[in-house]
């Protein structure tokens, strides 16, 4: 009898974990795979440091960064129902509670805007959704741990003076050429 109920029980937990809720995690997953899609994961290594002297703040930043999403839908006169539906589908995604907007630019035509997963001090997922309505749609998930808007700032100040590693961003200049 306490086998059935410890059974019963494990049964109950797998259930109770196994979240079938849509994120955006998993539809990077799925749409990795589409042809309509372009999706890179970038690692922190991409910022080559070695010819720059970093203060320990842009260490400490550089260290709370894991990696970099980067998913793509690049739109063509033919998909732009596609490029509708995928777009609301992202947006859909992002009004989960766990995002919380920073903020917006633009219009329906044009737009960034950014979203936060964490409190105040300990960030561990930015999301940058960008669209353009005639060339389509970009989200970019910082993914790191207990990241905060400091660390992201001294981040894109050591992107612009250290040298880019762009072999991981191949793919997607490869798609822009198309």
């Amino acid at each position: 009898m306490k086998k059935m109920f410890f059974i019963a029980g494990m049964l109950l937990v797998l259930l109770v974990s196994c979240d079938n809720k849509p994120s955006l995690q998993k539809y990077f997953v799925e749409k990795s795979q589409s042809k309509n899609f372009v999706a890179l994961d970038i690692a922190p290594n991409f910022i080559n440091t070695d010819s720059i002297t970093l203060t320990a703040g842009e260490q400490e930043a550089l260290q709370s960064l894991d990696k970099l999403n980067i998913l793509i839908f690049k739109t063509d006169s033919l998909s732009t129902k596609l490029y509708k539906t995928e777009q609301a589908n992202v947006k859909g995604l992002l009004k989960d509670e766990q995002y919380e907007e920073l903020m917006r630019y633009g219009s329906n035509k044009v737009g960034v805007a950014i979203y936060t997963v964490g409190n105040d001090v300990h960030i561990d997922e930015f999301v940058l959704f960008m669209h353009q309505q005639d060339n389509g749609f970009g989200v970019v998930r910082v993914l790191g741990d207990d990241m905060n808007p400091n660390n992201i700032m001294k981040i894109v100040g050591v992107l612009q003076k250290g040298n880019l590693n762009l072999e991981q961003l191949k793919p997607l200049q490869d798609m822009m050429m198309k």
